[in-house]
């Protein structure tokens, strides 16, 4: 009987000393993808909405389907992630075999290969040189290791600020989504070589004024230099640049720099419609991320522009494009909860309306297929901006002087959760975004009386 206890003891011991060198070699192996790649991507089971909320809170959750919240992992994440003793599983890098670099500009302008950042660099002062008229170069400001990060204003009177609204397109902010990237670019070009050509794209080169970052983490893309080889989600610090805005829910999140030359430069031209485009799914993704039983004032307005989109690509794809969660629409928090995003931090601080475009399912986009990337999504990338077109439009001056006012527009009853908006400074221009209905507006500035326009 002792002798029989002794096996079974024995053997229990064995199978811990197997499990413990099991965990070792996974563990050692995440070290080494790490240090190989600059980061790691892994997927994590989840038995509850609460320890999936906590894994967001603390690491770059990309995704979240089948109970697994999938996550990447920076070198800064390395170690606390271990500390929670959880299992994981190591994800393949996909899509870094289908990376083609161009051989030079005109090469890369033809939209089915990669960029060198030189090339880039060219490109975007090409487009400004060619249509001096529709076309003005801005920066940004610079990544962590110098990096321009540029945004070209298009509009049909480019150098002059317009009483117009202003529109906001950035992509891949996480380094390796690179598809939005090029697809921007063919944007810029598409909408400035079918200037005269295209009514809807006169429509809207005429009417408002389009701003194109179509990179904004250029450490991520270019982490090893000139070419994309091994782009990584973070920038040169290790920090997730869509976790690190703003937040009153996180008042710890660091704000890098590329973030606040972001802000000052959101701020600067009171965008009233953006979208940022990522990778790792595909799917429009509106407000609010932080919220799960909380609606933005606007969500019906919202889910109908991110209806649309979808919609719209569905004519363009193959059936089974774009057709994750509500067949390619979702309310963020619904999916899984992000603090320190871009997209909450826009519509809630800056009372913007910003929406996030989930590409492409593999986030490095396979350079053989940016050409149907771009034929699938390029009428909702049109249809989009034309939103801003529409809902309320009107300025608030001074009765007496007619000088321009900067005034809070408020829908009482409606207006909840800083979804009003200000008129600008320049011109007491306002654009308040709606679904169709009928609504009594309230404008109130320091030093007036409040004022109402009912129905």
């Amino acid at each position: 009987m002792n002798k029989l206890k002794s096996i079974f003891l024995f053997f229990f011991l064995a199978l811990a000393v197997e499990a413990n060198s099991q965990d070792r070699l996974i563990e050692e192996k995440l070290s080494k993808v790490i240090a190989e790649y600059g980061q790691a991507e892994i997927a994590v089971p989840f038995s509850s909405r609460t320890y999936l909320d906590n894994l967001s809170r603390r690491f770059s959750v990309w995704s979240v389907n089948d109970k697994k919240a999938f996550i990447t992992l920076s070198p800064l994440d390395l170690e606390k992630f271990l500390e929670l003793n959880h299992p994981f599983e190591i994800l393949e890098n996909k899509g870094l075999e289908g990376i083609v670099s161009a051989s030079g500009v005109n090469e890369a302008m033809e939209w089915d290969t990669y960029p060198t950042y030189s090339q880039y660099d060219s490109i975007m002062r090409k487009f400004a040189s060619d249509y001096p008229s529709l076309c003005r170069l801005d920066t940004i400001g610079k990544s962590g290791c110098g990096k321009l990060i540029m945004a070209l204003k298009i509009s049909d009177n480019v150098t002059q600020n317009e009483n117009e609204p202003e529109v906001f397109y950035t992509s891949t902010m996480h380094g390796d989504e690179t598809g939005g990237f090029v697809l921007m670019l063919h944007l810029i070009d598409y909408l400035l070589k079918n200037y005269t050509a295209v009514p809807a794209v006169r429509e809207l080169v005429d009417n408002l004024e389009i701003w194109i970052n179509p990179l904004s983490n250029p450490d991520g893309t270019y982490r090893t230099g000139n070419t994309i080889t091994i782009p990584t989600r973070f920038n040169s610090g290790g920090f997730d640049l869509n976790r690190s805005f703003p937040d009153p829910l996180d008042t710890s999140i660091e704000v890098p720099k590329e973030n606040q030359d972001m802000i000052r430069f959101m701020r600067a031209h009171n965008f009233v419609l953006s979208a940022n485009f990522h990778a790792g799914t595909e799917v429009v993704n509106y407000p609010w991320d932080r919220y799960l039983f909380r609606f933005h004032a606007d969500d019906a307005w919202f889910n109908s522009i991110s209806r649309a989109y979808a919609d719209t690509v569905h004519k363009y794809s193959t059936p089974v494009y774009m057709d994750f969660m509500d067949n390619g629409v979702t309310r963020g928090a619904v999916w899984y909860t992000v603090y320190g995003g871009r997209q909450d931090f826009v519509t809630w601080e800056l009372q913007g309306r910003e929406v996030t475009i989930e590409l492409d399912d593999i986030k490095t986009t396979p350079a053989a297929q940016l050409g149907l990337l771009w034929l699938y999504n390029r009428s909702s990338l049109i249809g989009y901006l034309g939103n801003a077109l529409y809902g309320i439009h009107g300025q608030v001056r001074d009765s007496v002087s007619l000088k321009p006012l900067k005034a809070k527009v408020f829908i009482a009853g409606h207006d909840k959760d800083s979804s009003h908006v200000y008129s600008d400074t320049l011109y007491g221009a306002f654009v308040r975004m709606l679904a169709p209905g009928s609504y009594d507006i309230t404008f109130s500035a320091a030093g007036y009386k409040t004022k109402t326009v009912k129905n």
